[in-house]
């Protein structure tokens, strides 16, 4: 009996040390897991995207060659950019260029993808943390207090106006930002985009209004979301209940016990989210005049620049794809649990 007794402590960190054998941590195991799920799958959408650019109407040759150009003009620079092999032979050529850190070079101003890219991508970076960080910054606060009294005066208010900004799509709500901000109160630039470097306040002023066209329609979602998973979860919850006849103030078992549940919800949308994000540049970019890598791949896209084209959308899903990755790291950073689960 005293043996038994003094074993038995010892059970859950044996447990702990047979789990650890052999692959490192839980968290690292669930990593490496996941991400040999990635890999295929990034390479599945490199497969779409190469192909999808094959079936691309006109012939991206003839267009850079110019539509007097003769026929010999027209294979030589079919032969310059290599459409003259045959699709399979190209597709690996792109593939392993990328491990080789090659991405290709633009056929219409001959300058490398990778240095293009250098200077496009910090733009589009920019935009799309700025809209992610205001995104959420305006929906956690909205939900959570429409959250405290449903129904009410405020709770109704904030639904109304995240229905509007749902219907309004993000191309529209810029041309309204545009009027307001820039025409009617000539407070902000309209179009155009100031380097970091040139100062952190003229920055931000040529960022605001792109910002504010990708992040309201996003908190706008995200609010409705929030706040109806807050409801159920005041309402049906029994963690709730027991919260409550232990004496807890309802603010804070709104905040401390049902918010920490409802923000797996959030969490699974806002990792679905990150896609139509960073999608979202390609035409508020375009709008706003920022060059950015959302214009570059419009740009590309309108002079049939293959390589150009193809690099961005690539990146664009791996962007996704990779965004759902952390969202499933972060699940088990929450949630130890999940470490421990059969996957």
């Amino acid at each position: 009996m005293t043996d038994t007794a003094t074993r038995e402590p010892q059970t859950r960190p044996e447990a702990a040390k047979s789990a650890g054998r052999g692959g490192g941590s839980p968290l690292l195991r669930l990593f490496g897991r996941r991400l040999l799920m990635t890999i295929p799958l990034l390479l599945a959408i490199s497969v779409l995207v190469f192909t999808l650019l094959e079936m691309m109407p006109g012939d991206p040759a003839r267009n850079q060659a110019g539509m007097d150009a003769s026929e010999e003009q027209v294979e030589a620079v079919r032969h310059r950019m290599g459409l003259d092999r045959p699709a399979p032979e190209r597709y690996f050529g792109w593939l392993f260029g990328i491990f080789r850190g090659d991405l290709g070079q633009s056929s219409v101003s001959g300058q490398s993808v990778g240095d293009m890219l250098a200077d496009r991508a910090p733009i589009t970076l920019e935009l799309v943390i700025l809209a992610f960080v205001v995104s959420l910054g305006i929906a956690i606060p909205a939900a959570l207090l429409a959250a405290r009294k449903p129904g009410g005066l405020f709770d109704r208010g904030t639904m109304v106006v995240a229905m509007t900004m749902l219907a309004v799509p993000n191309f529209v709500l810029a041309m309204l930002l545009v009027l307001i901000f820039s025409i009617a109160l000539q407070m902000l630039p309209a179009i155009g985009f100031v380097p970091l470097e040139d100062g952190l306040i003229p920055n931000l002023r040529s960022v605001i209004l792109p910002v504010l066209a990708l992040a309201v329609p996003l908190a706008a979602f995200y609010t409705r979301f929030l706040r109806g998973d807050l409801v159920e979860q005041m309402n049906s919850a029994d963690y709730v209940d027991t919260a409550r006849s232990k004496g807890v103030r309802p603010g804070l078992v709104l905040w401390i016990h049902a918010f920490r549940n409802s923000s797996f919800g959030l969490l699974t949308i806002v990792g679905l989210n990150i896609g139509t994000l960073v999608g979202g540049t390609v035409i508020i970019e375009q709008i706003f005049a920022m060059p950015g890598m959302g214009m570059m791949m419009l740009e590309g896209a309108m002079s049939q620049d293959v390589a150009v084209v193809q690099m961005c959308v690539f990146i664009f899903a791996a962007v996704a794809v990779l965004a759902n990755l952390a969202v499933d790291l972060m699940y088990a950073v929450l949630d130890p649990r999940i470490r421990y689960g059969s996957h």
